[in-house]
């Protein structure tokens, strides 16, 4: 169990680090208030000194937006082609995270935020870090996510194509755009059986089934994404057609149809927060194509679902696709294209918009040869 310690009021205290983006422990922290300026505060967490906040609630949080304001000024200008841009863009972010990562706040026994104007955290840090362990220091940048994750994870993202609302889970990957949904609802089903590999909050389970298949197998290999999607499916009074199985990739037997939406980028992520979006190595990709032809019945689909980021980022060619496709004894039986429809591929600051607004997000219809 990782410690952090600093002195208060002439004595030394002890508490528990916990960091969903495994930043590791302070080595010295000090105690801040809201007498301290941002620079300093910035000057400090550069140096990796972290500051515990004993402040007002919403003095840390604008002490926060200044230090994030004062590390976007070092952010590198792009300099090369679209992959180098791309590592050092996820550089100059990861760099950020560590810096803002040092301002810290004490959740006392039960998850109490002793702060004050500050709200209730205990139900939102209860369901993302589980039961409290004692005094516990986090980054307040992470505990902000996690606030933000409940107000999703309570009042839910509308899903156009189900006519209800998902409610994502705090580390589940929320079903915010829309347009790989759209894909699934509209492509031809191949038959009455589906598998989703990867379902997290359980959305294409959920399409699938309204669509009328008999039977859909929803798995996942996170303990969060399986009882997140369970949660979803019974809510939607679907969980009497869709069956949860996990941790797996591939669940027992053989469909119709094998629906996958892997990571978009082949890059290390930096947490277990960023396996949403980043697949080293195309793990999952590769798992997905590599098992395919062994669990589908005969006449199936595989659908692929994925991005061009990866391409238009140099990150990954058309051909490695194409050629990771063909050694699976798999070939293309068609293929659904939409533009992206989400906010940052309009987002002209980004470092990444180029890509980005001329990003496809394509369903790949496989079949074996």
């Amino acid at each position: 169990m990782s410690t952090i310690s600093w002195t208060e009021d002439h004595t030394t205290r002890t508490a528990r680090w916990h960091s969903e983006s495994q930043l590791p422990s302070p080595r010295h922290t000090v105690v801040a208030d809201d007498r301290v300026r941002a620079a300093t505060a910035h000057r400090l967490a550069r140096a990796g000194t972290a500051l515990l906040w004993r402040g007002d609630y919403q003095g840390a949080r604008q002490l926060l937006t200044a230090m994030g304001r004062r590390a976007d000024r070092e952010r590198p200008r792009p300099d090369g082609g679209p992959a180098t841009s791309f590592h050092l863009y996820r550089r100059a972010r990861a760099h950020r995270a560590r810096v803002l990562g040092r301002l810290l706040v004490l959740l006392d026994d039960g998850h109490t935020l002793n702060l004050r104007r500050a709200p209730d955290v205990r139900e939102a840090c209860t369901a993302a870090y589980g039961p409290s362990t004692g005094p516990t220091a986090v980054p307040l940048r992470e505990l902000l996510g996690v606030l933000g994750a409940w107000q999703w994870r309570v009042k839910g993202v509308e899903v156009p194509a189900l006519g209800a609302r998902v409610h994502p889970h705090y580390g589940v990957f929320a079903p915010v755009r829309g347009e790989y949904v759209d894909l699934v609802d509209r492509a031809p089903l191949p038959g009455r059986t589906a598998f989703d590999l990867g379902t997290g909050t359980g959305v294409l389970a959920a399409v699938l089934a309204r669509r009328g298949l008999e039977r859909v197998v929803a798995t996942d290999i996170g303990p969060r994404a399986l009882l997140c999607a369970r949660e979803n499916l019974d809510r939607l009074s679907l969980a009497g057609r869709v069956e949860v199985v996990g941790p797996a990739l591939y669940p027992e037997g053989r469909a119709d149809l094998v629906v996958c939406n892997p990571p978009w980028l082949p890059a290390r992520p930096h947490s277990e927060l960023e396996y949403g979006v980043y697949d080293p190595d195309s793990a999952m990709l590769r798992g997905f194509l590599d098992g395919l032809a062994a669990h589908l019945a005969p006449g199936g689909e595989g659908w692929l679902v994925l991005s061009d980021l990866a391409e238009r980022l140099a990150l990954r060619t058309r051909d490695d696709l194409l050629a990771l496709i063909g050694t699976a004894g798999l070939r293309v039986a068609g293929r659904l294209d939409t533009r992206p429809r989400h906010p940052r591929s309009r987002d002209t600051d980004d470092p990444l918009h180029a890509a980005r607004a001329a990003e496809v997000t394509s369903l790949w219809r496989l079949a074996v040869r």
